[in-house]
């Protein structure tokens, strides 16, 4: 369990100093984490609403990485965008693009196949497309986190898998706790957060940081 905290530490730190320096990401981040608490509660009762729900989060978080995060060499950490996508444990930027992909088609197959060859019955009107459409993109989202999940046992091993996985679904109270002064620093002027490359969180995060890191 120690190694397992560990792990998930490091997979956090370099999240946030690789991944996350611009406060509009931090800021849309906060947003996300938000939404996606709310879809959380929803997928006890009302599981549809919730893939929309969490789909309008997702891509919260991901207008932030795409337009606003700093896309050349990071001299804060000393590491070019290449190196960085090339180690990213997750979901890269073209790994998004095909997920985003794959989440945009959606839609337009249930409008030619509204069945989607009878797993639901004929909508009888908008709302139940547009609900249709909410749980397929449940499984999309669900589908895609437990693939990158059994990607990485066969790349890596069983425990950096687990801990992905565990860094994901966590991710939005972590993100609250982390990036909740982002929107005042942002609103100073402040478009790149000075700590990155130089702060720790806490003791635990610079034990993180002195790990070898799970890449």
């Amino acid at each position: 369990m120690r190694d397992f905290m560990a792990m998930l530490r490091t997979q956090r730190f370099d999240d946030y100093r690789y991944y996350h320096q611009s406060r509009i990401n931090q800021t849309l981040h906060l947003l996300s984490a938000i939404i996606f608490l709310g879809c959380y509660a929803l997928l006890f009762s009302d599981a549809a609403l919730a893939g929309l729900v969490g789909w309008l989060a997702m891509l919260t978080r991901q207008i932030g990485h795409f337009f606003f995060e700093p896309n050349g060499y990071d001299s804060a950490n000393n590491a070019t965008n290449e190196y960085k996508e090339n180690i990213k444990i997750g979901y890269n930027q073209r790994r998004k693009i095909v997920l985003l992909i794959v989440w945009g088609v959606a839609p337009v197959t249930l409008f030619f196949f509204p069945t989607l060859f009878g797993i639901f019955s004929p909508p009888a009107g908008r709302i139940d497309f547009i609900r249709h459409v909410g749980a397929v993109w449940l499984v999309i989202g669900i589908g895609g986190g437990l693939f990158r999940m059994f990607e990485l046992f066969i790349d890596k091993d069983v425990e950096t898998g687990l801990v992905w996985i565990t860094k994901v679904l966590s991710d939005p109270f972590h993100n609250i706790g982390l990036y909740y002064k982002s929107p005042l620093a942002l609103m100073r002027g402040e478009l790149i957060d000075p700590g990155v490359g130089t702060t720790r969180w806490d003791d635990e995060e610079t034990e993180a940081e002195e790990a070898p890191h799970a890449t």
